[in-house]
């Protein structure tokens, strides 16, 4: 063995043993993203429109430092909370377990204020007859009477003078639940001088401009302590206990997004995902093993190697930084299995051009290596071009889309050391062990001679027919074509014990004033129920599920709500998104052949993939949401890849038949690469079809979306791009 192969195979050697190490227990290496483990994604604004200017941004500040008080007095693990812009913040909660309770904790301002009531009995009679006296306000107590009240303006003590506030229960025979408060050293001093100067008379005490309680003031109270009773709850006690004793918000806060998703659902998408990417394995090494057959072997064990590195590098990095955001989420699962997919192409371009080096009449040895050379070239290329959209996906993308934009690079990184590196040094022992004396492959679409630029007139007819069709159902649809991501509105969907009528429920649901309620159940699984509608409506409809089903328990899979701000910001990051990794795909393109009119057909071909993958999904009724627009980048740096190899033979080419007219010299290269061309596209369908058909219903239109896309791309790719160059190699 030379010394350079027995290096590679200890680097080889090396990378499997690290990756082991890094990748196993998976349960401790890998964290999990909060669509896998349950757990809620809250934006939060903080409504500063009252504030001063100067004040504005120590809002923000104080109210991160309050939630983060909250937060953890309920005993939350791996939280993360930080600014998001000028007035929002991210809250991330995994394994969240009562989504009530934690909005209500979050959302609640808790600003305490006591107000003396006034003992005037002519200041309420005027209040009650529309004349308020100067100087008071009307409040209503709250409870069963509703009683009116007239107390005044001047706030006699804050919020901020409690320094602890705990639930404590009356000592009569019920057991009623209050809130017991201990002042701090002034505010036991104000108390204590606030209830000796008004003995006899009654002390309102309001929370968040609700008057909870207004107790009479019998006798000075000096030791600092008091407490606040009411028509409670435990659990309500418990939460505007712990709101008081964490201090009051600055400013109301207002929930932008909120994505909780139940760890049902979690445990579901994590079964769906590893069925799929077994069975999508399994297609595309049987397909490799019988097309390629020793070629095959070799592949296949390249790929293996590539989803050990995907693991290995995720748990290496959480490992050297405990920190790290780096979380493996469903729509990075979806990424794995495409990244095998993507893995096979680079193995595919080698074994092809392997392959035509042997026909060329080169013995074995030359033609791996000259296989491996001329591959290269391509290979990074094609990389490269996806690697921009995943670059895009996040920098633009949410938590869970940049989930899928790290494993796709991650894919793409390793897929590169693999069929490169790993894949050369594996040829390299057969042939010093001397196993390999020939290698023997299958054959699709070899020695086709179409005239593809003949037909290109055709083709830019269907091609404009088709996009204009979609750009007609997408203006035909307009606001109805988004799902809540970009219009907004609230998504939540519920698993009962036994199958639910959707009728019942929504006529049930018009009754209670749910009238824009959309009502979706699955004929696999009639126990799911989607509702969708406008606004938040998720004590309502909780509350027609216990009085129409009381018998059928039910449980939440997910609850997800975008307001009108967050989806306007979502909808413009999506279409930034598109436009840069475009414009990125172009400059890369036109930089790597030197043509731009070679760069500008590729990019016209893409935006003929997009509007045409966009426009029959709507058409089939799904929703444009952020894993359509993470489908469509990944539609776009995956299908330049075809194009690219293309055009890398037409360079080719160019240099060997000089004398030979562009139109010709096309296509001989498109014939040249069609088996390849064809070969890609079919074993990437392999995993996208399976992530379609068992990937779960969350990953599903994302499939159908890159169905559509990728048999669009090799379509443009063939007909569109290359006789584009044409046309503008005339003008």
């Amino acid at each position: 063995m030379t010394k350079n192969l027995r290096n590679r195979v200890l680097l080889v050697l090396g990378v499997v043993v690290a990756s082991i190490y890094f990748a196993f227990p998976a349960q401790k290496r890998i964290n999990l993203g909060l669509d896998l483990k349950g757990g809620m994604h809250l934006v939060l604004q903080v409504n500063t429109s009252d504030l001063k200017s100067e004040d504005k941004n120590d809002a923000v500040l104080k109210a991160i430092d309050i939630l983060r008080n909250r937060i953890d007095s309920m005993g939350v693990g791996e939280t993360v909370l930080q600014r998001q812009g000028e007035n929002e913040i991210l809250i991330q909660l995994p394994g969240i377990t009562n989504r009530d309770e934690a909005l209500a904790l979050l959302g609640r301002v808790a600003q305490l204020e006591f107000r003396l009531v006034s003992d005037n009995p002519n200041h309420l009679r005027k209040a009650l007859e529309g004349t308020i006296p100067a100087g008071y306000i009307l409040k209503n107590l709250k409870g069963d009477a509703n009683e009116p009240i007239i107390l005044e303006d001047t706030i006699a003590l804050k919020g901020d003078a409690v320094s602890d506030a705990r639930v404590d229960f009356d000592s009569s025979g019920f057991g009623q639940p209050y809130i017991s408060l201990q002042f701090n050293t002034d505010g036991a001093k104000a108390f204590a001088k606030l209830t000796r100067d008004n003995v006899g008379r009654r002390l309102a005490i309001i929370i968040d401009n609700e008057v909870l309680s207004a107790p009479n003031i019998n006798e000075p109270i000096l030791g600092g302590k008091g407490q606040i009773t009411g028509t409670f709850t435990f659990e309500e006690a418990s939460i505007l206990s712990r709101a008081l004793r964490h201090g009051s918000l600055p400013a109301p806060i207002i929930i932008e997004e909120e994505r909780t998703i139940g760890p049902l659902l979690g445990k579901e998408s994590i079964v769906s995902g590893i069925k799929a990417a077994i069975i999508g394995g399994i297609l595309v090494f049987a397909f490799m093993l019988i097309y390629y057959l020793t070629a095959g072997v070799v592949s296949n064990i390249a790929l293996m190697l590539n989803l050990l590195m995907i693991f290995g590098i995720m748990g290496f990095l959480n490992v050297m930084l405990p920190n790290s955001p780096l979380v493996l989420t469903l729509p990075g699962i979806a990424g794995i299995i495409l990244t095998l997919g993507m893995a096979v192409d680079a193995n595919v371009l080698i074994n092809e051009r392997i392959r035509e080096e042997l026909q060329n009449g080169q013995p074995i040895k030359a033609a791996i290596n000259n296989g491996f050379s001329k591959a290269l070239k391509a290979i990074i290329d094609s990389n490269a071009t996806t690697l921009i959209a995943a670059f895009m996906l996040f920098q633009f993308g949410s938590g869970p889309i940049k989930g899928f934009a790290v494993t796709l690079t991650l894919g793409l990184i390793s897929s590169l050391f693999t069929a490169i590196f790993v894949t050369r040094t594996l040829f390299n022992i057969l042939l010093e062990l001397k196993f390999l004396k020939k290698l023997t492959m299958l054959s699709f679409f070899t020695d086709t001679n179409i005239d593809f630029v003949a037909k290109r007139y055709y083709c830019y007819a269907l091609s404009t027919i088709l996009i204009i069709g979609s750009i007609f159902i997408l203006a035909k649809k307009k606001d109805a074509a988004y799902g809540i991501d970009f219009a907004g509105g609230q998504f939540q969907e519920y698993k009962f014990e036994k199958p639910i009528e959707a009728d019942v429920l929504r006529a049930a649901l018009e009754q209670n004033g749910i009238k824009d309620a959309i009502i979706q159940q699955f004929e696999k699984n009639p126990e799911n129920i989607i509702v969708r509608t406008s606004g938040d409506t998720y004590d309502n409809v909780v509350s027609t599920f216990k009085n129409v089903f009381p018998d059928n328990v039910f449980e939440i899979l997910r609850i997800e709500k975008v307001g009108p701000v967050v989806g306007k910001n979502l909808r413009h990051r999506a279409v930034l998104a598109i436009i840069f990794a475009l414009a990125g795909i172009l400059v890369f393109v036109g930089f790597r052949f030197k043509h731009f009119d070679f760069a500008a057909a590729g990019v016209i071909a893409l935006i003929h993939d997009v509007f045409v993958s966009l426009g029959i999904v709507v058409m089939m009724g799904r929703e444009i949401d952020l894993l359509v627009i993470t489908a469509l980048l990944t539609i776009a740096g995956y299908s330049i890849n075809d194009t690219i190899i293309i055009y890398d033979r037409v360079r080719e080419n160019s240099v060997k038949l000089r004398k030979k007219p562009l139109a010709d010299i096309i296509n001989i290269s498109v014939n040249q690469t069609l088996g390849r061309t064809i070969l890609t596209t079919i074993t990437t369908l392999f995993v996208v079809v399976t992530l379609f058909l068992k990937g779960g219903e969350v990953l599903n239109t994302f499939a159908l979306c890159l169905m559509i896309g990728f048999i669009a791309g090799t379509y443009s790719t063939i007909f569109i791009a290359s006789p584009l160059v044409l046309a503008w190699q005339k003008k």
